[in-house]
């Protein structure tokens, strides 16, 4: 799957058992990630660079950068 001129290409996407869309991504010698946006508003990116980044859609959100320092904001978390 092409991704139109981005830095990277689709690998697969599809729903999994709890109904929660999920899109992976080949971004070539740096690795690949995906992410997840979930039914309760909620998604999740994991990145080629080992980040990983939360926001639950309600106002809370999580970083984590590649050496593990979490930066985290205000809101509730689900």
């Amino acid at each position: 799957m092409s991704s139109n001129g981005k830095d990277y290409t689709y690998t697969g996407h599809g729903t999994n058992d709890q109904g929660n869309h999920y899109c992976s991504r080949d971004y070539g010698s740096s690795g690949t990630g995906y992410h997840y946006s979930n039914n309760d508003g909620s998604y999740y990116y994991n990145n080629p660079n080992g980040s990983t980044y939360y926001n639950s859609g309600t106002g809370y959100s999580q970083y984590t950068a590649p050496n593990g320092d979490t930066h985290k904001s205000n809101g509730s978390s689900k």
